[in-house]
């Protein structure tokens, strides 16, 4: 669960059934005098003798109302430089107390922790929490809650302890770490809050009733914070890394010897340029640390979607983020700015001599980011994001003759967003500018754009207490570049321009650039009871592009979805809470043609028990696809009907078990798919826990699409009827010997396998009857030898055209060890082994446990690292 995800749920379904004016708790925080109490967990000091205790929480759930079933108190205090909180969370049952050790930001266990709107604004908010195992929680809350930031990570102190009344936490939190106004009115946002775990019971200081939105502007007042001047923050956090790595040797490769040695030095730093606006600077960053990204098989003319790990480009990224699609996954990932576009992998491409042997970096060199973020007392929000990667060249050597070749060149990439809140935050208007600017060869001018533009404005406007929401995200793109990159824009997978049957578009050429519009429109109520309905208008004319720092799989679209949802939270009988909800959706493309219709229900529901189980059918019509046939006309594909099904067993058990299965099946019998991915976790101690994540997934179409071929000068769009089979385990273990000293694991054996069968070619794409549209070859028109398929398609003994073999065998081995120690807030060791192994053959077949086996008979590629890391700044 992520980071005090209890708290998130106050937004959800929630509405505004109460006055404005209602009552809030007011604490009365002291400055007290004296030497800093010592952050241990117990409150023995003399400090702790000032200041005033407060009590009384009340649940919010289970029962929303009702008086917290066990004691809480708290108490701050504060000096010029930092504030002092203490809490003491009494329990009836102390032996039932969950205090698990987790990676930091990983709720697992009884959690107390404190939220300060210390800007005053009822729109933002920083939360510190502390499990009773004395893992941090911390995040920020934006909008009033309606975005957060999971990934702030500030420095500050805590420490836990147990003892025969409950527990007890003890924070110190710099003031450096906290953005306010300067010679404030001295009041600022308070709430304070309590999960215990075994009853799943979350309770806060200032109540919130269930049909209350928002979640800063309904806290409490923190009273008495005078003659403080804000503090900015100043941290240095240089690094130094070396790495060994050993892989494979190839006879004769120069580049190929075996081993290598690396070691590198950087700088990453935190520097407040007010108090309300920070830079974020990262000079030769190195991210040897994170895990690698999961094995896929991606057969579809589509990019992967792969989430951001590294953590410059992690934290914050809820303020630079401008989306124009909707939910997750697929569309809901399309947005203006993709940090993973920064740092991959070079892009050029290299047509070495025969016989020559190459080395091209991995990786696009990052030479330095920095980023600046913040927020002026007038509403005004702030990101701006510079960064610069290096050229880089493959190295070629032939015949011991060395020489370079470009194949990614020095690109400055920037984001610049800002939005400004009106009317106490219901009202708010932004906008977003991304550019791209590359120094590029001659070579590459006919593989990269030159330059990319995006930018865009977002409106929203809350009304009817905020149990409404109208939101509309509109942008523009821009991208230029010589004749033969925007002739390679245009028949990409995100637009096909070449579509013979395609009369609203056009493939010309002689253009050197493309412009386009995409963007969002919404209207939902999202308040105000159980209910929740609205409608949705997302479009990307043909033109759009924004895949050089955006994301976008296709252009060309205009989709219309409505929805609707009941949340039940009251529990009753069997069940703690539930939601059902329902949605309709079309895609048309820019010439009207419709593309596919569908509907989906899904629900879930917890039950008294804890246990969970969740469901859901879709429904869609028949696809007429403009991409299945790669720039070839629109294909009629029957229509699908899928479902999928789960249940979890209560996870504050030692030992949980989730179940997912997902079934679907095509009209025609053309498609079949079969998932099932079970996931066992087990918690031996409060210190350890390992997860296992076996997956297995089957699918068969008879429309796969394998090549284009030409015969008598006319297109031949060739598929093939394909089963693949997908077999992977993912094991992790995490160890956590105390509170910043973590060993995590993560391993993945993946083996895919693809068999094509009965290859046809398209005859008439959109005939009213499926097996018009195709022609499948004959034995006499079909041959296989050597790997190769030779058809001789009107069968006068001269082959007409040949493609390879399409069946695979793909098998991958990947784990990744880390140990990092944080011996000192902001600084850390990280200790790292990462290996690789792979295979790859012409072999359609499955046989697992055997192909586990013999990734491991061959030398894998392995990685050793150590990285140093120490903050110097304010403590």
């Amino acid at each position: 669960m992520r980071a005090v995800c209890f708290l998130s749920i106050i937004i959800m379904f929630s509405g505004y059934s109460f006055a404005d004016d209602w009552s809030k708790r007011e604490y009365q925080v002291e400055r007290f005098s004296g030497s800093q109490p010592l952050i241990d967990g117990i409150l023995d000091e003399e400090a702790w003798q000032q200041g005033t205790w407060e009590g009384v929480f009340t649940q919010y759930e289970p029962f929303n109302g009702l008086e917290a079933s066990q004691k809480t108190y708290f108490k701050i205090l504060f000096d010029d430089n930092n504030l002092f909180v203490a809490i003491i969370a009494l329990d009836s049952s102390p032996d039932s107390i969950v205090a698990r050790l987790t990676r930091r930001d990983q709720e697992d266990g009884d959690v107390v922790a404190i939220a300060f709107d210390s800007f005053f604004d009822q729109r933002t908010a920083f939360i510190f929490g502390v499990t009773a195992g004395g893992i941090k929680i911390d995040q920020v809350f934006l909008n009033d809650g309606q975005d957060e930031d999971p990934t702030w990570d500030p420095n500050w102190w805590v420490r836990t302890s147990k003892n025969d009344t409950g527990w007890v936490a003890e924070m110190r939190i710099p003031l450096s770490q906290l953005r306010f106004k300067k010679h404030g009115d001295a009041v600022w946002g308070l709430q304070v809050m309590r999960n215990i775990y075994r009853r799943r019971e979350m309770s806060l200081w200032n109540h919130i009733p269930k049909e209350a939105t928002g979640l800063v502007r309904h806290s409490g007042y923190l009273k008495g914070i005078e003659n403080l001047e804000p503090r900015t923050i100043f941290d240095l956090t240089p690094y130094t890394v070396a790495s060994f790595s050993t892989y494979p040797t190839v006879d004769g490769n120069p580049f190929k010897p075996g081993t290598d040695r690396f070691a590198n030095v950087g700088l990453d730093a935190k520097i407040g340029l007010t108090n309300n606006f920070t830079l974020d600077l990262t000079l030769n960053p190195d991210f040897g640390q994170v895990e690698a990204d999961p094995s896929e098989v991606n057969l579809t003319a589509f990019e992967t979607f792969f989430e951001e790990k590294r953590p410059f480009f992690i934290e914050g990224r809820d303020i630079s983020s401008f989306p124009i699609g909707i939910g997750d996954g697929g569309i809901g990932n399309d947005n203006l700015f993709y940090s993973r576009r920064i740092g991959r992998q070079p892009r050029g491409r290299i047509s070495p001599a025969t016989g020559a042997f190459t080395d091209v970096p991995s990786f696009t060199s990052i030479i330095g980011a920095a980023k600046v973020t913040g927020r002026t007392e007038n509403g005004l929000s702030v990101a701006l994001i510079q960064s610069v990667t290096a050229e880089e060249h493959a190295e070629i050597d032939l015949n011991g003759v060395r020489s370079f070749e470009l194949v990614e060149p020095l690109t400055n990439f920037f984001i610049g967003r800002v939005r400004q809140d009106f009317n106490e935050g219901n009202t708010l208007l932004g906008g977003m500018v991304t550019s791209v600017n590359r120094q590029h060869s001659e070579l590459l001018s006919a593989q990269m754009h030159s330059n990319a533009f995006s930018g865009g404005i977002d409106f929203t406007q809350f009304f009817g207490n905020r149990t409404w929401m109208f939101n509309v995200n509109a942008a523009m793109s821009h991208v230029t570049g010589s004749e033969a990159v925007i002739l390679q824009s245009q028949r990409s997978s995100a637009r096909y321009f070449q579509r013979p049957d395609a009369d609203h578009l056009e493939l010309d050429p002689m253009r050197t650039s493309l412009t386009g519009t995409g963007g969002r429109v919404h209207l939902g109520r999202i308040g105000g009871g159980h209910w929740g309905y609205g409608t949705v208008m997302l479009w990307k004319s043909p033109e759009f592009e924004i895949n050089d720092l955006g994301y976008m799989r296709e252009a060309d679209q205009i989709i219309s979805i409505a929805y609707a949802g009941f949340n039940q939270w009251n529990p009753k009988g069997i069940y703690r809470n539930y939601n059902i909800n329902i949605s309709a959706f079309n895609l048309l493309n820019f010439d009207g043609l419709s593309i596919v219709t569908g509907a989906n229900i899904n629900g879930f529901m917890s039950f008294e028990n804890f246990w969970s189980a969740f469901g859901g059918i879709e429904v869609n019509s028949a696809i007429t696809s403009t991409s299945h046939l790669r720039g070839g006309p629109a294909l009629k594909i029957p229509g699908v009907a899928s479902g999928w099904l789960g249940f979890g067993t209560d996870n504050r058990k030692k030992f949980v078990a989730r179940l997912q299965t997902n079934l679907g099946f095509g009209a025609e019998d053309y498609h079949r798919n079969f998932r099932i991915s079970p996931n066992f976790t087990f918690k031996p101690t409060d210190n350890l826990n390992l997860s296992l994540q076996p997956a297995y997934n089957s699918q068969f179409s008879e429309l796969q699409y394998v090549r284009q071929a030409t015969f008598n000068g006319q297109p031949r769009y060739l598929l093939g009827s394909f089963e693949q089979q997908v077999v992977s385990l993912s094991v992790r273990v995490n160890f956590t010997l105390r509170p910043g000293l973590t060993l995590q694991y993560w391993g993945q054996p993946f083996v895919a396998v693809g068999n094509y069968s009965d290859f046809k070619f398209i005859t008439n794409p959109l005939a009213e009857q499926f097996r018009s549209r195709f022609h499948v070859f004959n034995e006499n028109q079909i041959q296989f030898a050597n790997q190769v398929f030779s058809v001789d398609e009107d069968i006068n003994g001269t082959v007409d055209y040949s493609f390879s073999n399409p069946d695979f065998r793909f098998r991958e081995f990947l784990s990744n060890l880390v140990v990092r120690w944080e011996y000192s807030p902001g600084s850390s060791v990280y200790l790292v082994w990462s290996q690789n192994r792979s295979g790859h053959d012409p072999n359609g077949n499955m046989d697992f446990f055997n192909d586990v086996g013999d990734l491991f008979t061959r030398k894998g590629t392995n990685i050793f690292l150590a990285k140093f890391t120490y903050r110097i700044g304010v403590r």
